[in-house]
């Protein structure tokens, strides 16, 4: 069958408590198995971490950041609490690849663990004339350990914020390839005979005065990742490195 992956999405999906048959034929093999499934709501974490043992460097926090929804505030504190207590960390590695955004506040407080009090995070232009900043209002967990952030084309909107940030006040480096470049809020208007227009009502710069929309974030180390070495990770192996470059 030569469904797309919509398509196929549309086919899994189904009411809690249903089942479905997944036909898996795995890599190298010639017969396919069944998988019969119970359909569920499923919890994606916005926030996970573990602790990678660089061998003969040190102990590296490494960071998936994956979205700014409802809970990574509350999911962030609880991670932070716990890294902030590991003894003998030498470093942290952010990993914003393929993070689209989400809630712009989310961003800033994410960011302020790692910014002093009072600096700007972001600032929001509005077409009307006015602007707003966004400035850390607390107390960080974590001012002084060193930080590479991951990003990728996939990244975008808040999460270039918070890289964005954390870059311009060199308590970062970027590795991975450029981001998205979303540095903007649109609002969704409805036309006659079913046509739509975005317009565009805010612009965000970055504490540097940059507008990163439509050319994104430049990593410091620039790395992409070999489709030809699907089970080795290059650009977290780049970001690791960057940990103990002083």
């Amino acid at each position: 069958m030569n469904w797309t992956l919509p398509e196929t999405v549309a086919k899994i999906r189904g009411s809690k408590g249903t089942f479905v048959t997944l036909n898996i034929l795995h890599s190298g093999e010639t017969k396919s198995v069944d998988y019969k499934i119970m359909r569920d709501t499923i919890t994606i974490k916005s926030v996970e971490w573990k602790v990678i043992d660089a061998t003969g460097s040190g102990k590296v926090a490494y960071l998936k950041l994956s979205r700014f929804g409802e809970d990574t505030d509350r999911d962030w504190d609880t991670l932070i609490t716990e890294i902030s207590k590991t003894q003998e960390l030498k470093g942290l590695v952010l990993d914003l690849r393929n993070n689209p955004g989400g809630y712009l506040q989310s961003a800033v407080y994410t960011a302020s663990d790692f910014l002093k009090q009072g600096q700007l995070v972001v600032r929001q232009d509005n077409n009307n004339g006015t602007s707003e900043d966004y400035n850390v209002t607390r107390l960080g967990k974590l001012l002084t350990i060193p930080v590479v952030v991951l990003i990728n084309q996939g990244s975008a909107s808040a999460s270039e914020i918070l890289a964005g940030a954390l870059h311009d006040y060199k308590r970062a480096k970027l590795v991975g390839e450029q981001s998205f470049g979303k540095g903007s809020v649109q609002e969704a208007q409805d036309l006659s005979g079913g046509a739509g227009l975005h317009v565009t009502i805010s612009k965000w710069l970055l504490p540097s005065g940059d507008w990163i929309n439509g050319k994104g974030l430049t990593p410091d180390v620039k790395v992409e990742n070999d489709d030809k070495q699907p089970d080795k990770d290059l650009q977290l192996e780049a970001a690791i490195k960057e940990v103990f470059i002083k």
